[in-house]
């Protein structure tokens, strides 16, 4: 026999069930309007990151080769690309803008801390890129969302940031973590010599056609000078250093010019060439360049490499000692080793070289045109 209670339980039922259902599709929206904000999220941060590498790149200016940089140009151009690379990474099918806060040039005090400060006091030293991407009610719109809307949530603002790095100072440099080589040419330069190249005394006979990736005669802009020895032994000849053993073979020299400096070379110096606190190196070497290097030295024309600077030599012959001081980045623009002795020649101007394995220094710099990659810093 039924009760009266009966259909009211039914009804509690039905009511109860129904009310489930309602909780479950709005957990079903819910979850579908997260999955998809996540999605967006990770396409705001992609163009974060895009934005703020493409930036820093911008910072490695040619310019400064023909001492014509300018940091204000550079930052101009490195924010002009930071807006270029947003506008190519679309964030949920819409290509956004930066705006005027939302890009930042500047150098982190220890570009290795994620949590480091950027100043902005001295452009001249400029090497990070900040960059923000944002979703937002006052820059390019909230993200909109879909079934949310039933929960009275229409739209959702998103924000990610990016910042991007290079280090463009090094006090010497160690094995690269993936075990390439380093490009450094055992061949040094004297520092009076340098000197004088970044103080406008040079020829400018050669040009590097970057399209072509070859050597061409004819003024570009950029001085040269010559790195084979002229001198006999005093402090302003120039000749080959002995990075590996002091009993360095032709063979040897020959490896390093085609392929770098390896590992094993580097052990022979406590696995690094590093300055001490005194800003010197000291390396074994001897007074000339062989003309039995010519063909290497050839073959590596245009190529970006990394040479020393030395302030002092002492000692003859294989007795040489070099007092290093600076580490530059170069490329190789003609090399002539025949003939009479002053016609002998191998002719270098600065080049940018990007390598790996630097060790950062602090203070006055200690290296030119040489540039780690650039990375996220966070």
């Amino acid at each position: 026999m039924k009760t009266k209670t009966e259909p009211n339980r039914r009804g509690t039922v039905l009511v109860l069930t129904a009310a489930l259902i309602v909780f479950l599709l709005g957990l079903l929206a819910l979850s579908v309007d997260v999955g998809y904000l996540f999605v967006v999220r990770s396409e705001l941060q992609r163009t974060a990151d895009a934005g703020a590498v493409s930036a820093a790149w911008e910072l490695i200016d040619e310019s400064v080769l023909t001492g014509d940089g300018d940091p204000y140009v550079a930052i101009a151009a490195a924010e002009a690309k930071a807006a270029e690379y947003a506008a190519m990474n679309p964030v949920a099918k819409q290509s956004p803008g930066l705006g005027v806060d939302d890009t930042l040039v500047g150098y982190p005090a220890t570009p290795s801390d994620p949590n480091a400060q950027m100043t902005f006091d001295d452009p001249t030293r400029f090497n990070a890129v900040w960059v923000r991407a944002q979703r937002t009610a006052t820059q390019n719109g909230e993200v909109p969302l879909f079934f949310a809307k039933v929960l009275g949530f229409d739209t959702q603002p998103l924000v990610a940031e990016a910042t991007a790095c290079f280090i463009s100072n090094f006090g010497g440099f160690e094995a690269p973590s993936d075990g390439s080589n380093l490009d450094i040419l055992p061949f040094a330069l004297d520092l009076e010599t340098w000197d004088g190249l970044l103080g406008g005394v040079g020829n400018d006979d050669w040009t590097w056609n970057e399209q072509l990736e070859q050597v061409e005669a004819g003024p570009d802009g950029i001085l040269g000078v010559n790195l084979f020895p002229q001198g006999t032994g005093s402090p302003g000849n120039r000749g080959t250093v002995d990075i590996g053993s002091s009993n360095t073979s032709t063979a040897d020299i020959a490896r390093q010019i085609l392929y770098g400096i390896s590992q094993e070379d580097l052990a022979h110096h406590g696995g690094k060439l590093e300055f001490d606190e005194n800003g010197e190196l000291f390396l074994n070497g001897d007074t000339g360049i062989s003309a039995g290097f010519k063909d290497e030295l050839a073959s590596i024309k245009g190529e970006p490499r990394i040479i020393p600077i030395f302030s002092e030599v002492t000692g003859p012959g294989n007795n040489a000692m070099y007092t290093i001081v600076r580490f530059v980045g170069i490329r190789i623009m003609e090399v002539k080793l025949t003939g009479p002795m002053s016609r002998k020649r191998v002719m270098v101007q600065p080049a940018k070289v990007i390598t790996k394995g630097g060790i950062p220094a602090t203070g006055p710099p200690k290296s030119y045109f040489i540039y780690s990659p650039v990375w996220i810093v966070r």
